[in-house]
């Protein structure tokens, strides 16, 4: 994905976002701005993803340094704040957490995290249903995109990201081992 490609998904993260968010009776405004912001370093190299976080003295795990795309998360909201004054720990936490989750997440998390993974751009098959379920119960979609998340990275890459494991351990999905080994 380019950089228009990259701002036409912000937009529509955002905007979906928003929705999510005031049918949820949370904060539009939040949501849209964690979804505008969310992918701010997601056109970093790899090489550069883990040189701008070790010159903020960002611990990086070392999952994230054999995956280093995963970085762009925790990236951008520091860039959200350096380059664009954003100080709302809500917002911050949205955008940090919009690529794995984390086994904390708050409902302004939910929403982004979903907003990403099920805007009208993406192409997958259960994208509509499972946004309609979004419509109504953030925590059922979340333990549904959590699922698939996993099963798709499990083929991938053959593992998982410590935090999004976390994430599904808090929402109540059963990822067992034999899942693991009869993914990849």
């Amino acid at each position: 994905m380019g950089q228009e490609d990259r701002y036409a998904h912000s937009l529509r993260v955002a905007e979906t976002g928003s929705a999510l968010a005031r049918r949820h009776g949370l904060d539009a405004d939040k949501a849209r701005l964690a979804g505008l912001l969310h992918d701010l370093a997601r056109l970093y190299a790899p090489a550069r993803l883990i040189a701008e976080c070790e010159a903020r003295g960002m611990t990086i795990e070392s999952f994230e340094r054999a995956h280093p795309t995963l970085l762009h998360a925790r990236l951008g909201a520091a860039i959200a704040r350096e380059r664009f004054g954003v100080e709302d720990p809500e917002v911050l936490s949205a955008i940090a957490k919009h690529t794995t989750g984390a086994g904390e997440m708050s409902p302004l998390d939910c929403v982004v995290y979903l907003a990403d993974s099920l805007e009208p751009g993406r192409k997958f098959a259960e994208r509509e249903n499972l946004l309609q379920l979004a419509l109504r119960d953030l925590d059922a979609a979340m333990r549904e995109v959590l699922l698939l998340t996993l099963r798709h990275h499990a083929r991938k890459r053959g593992s998982n990201a410590p935090p999004a494991l976390a994430a599904a351990r808090a929402f109540g999905v059963h990822w067992p081992e034999e899942a693991r080994a009869s993914a990849s």
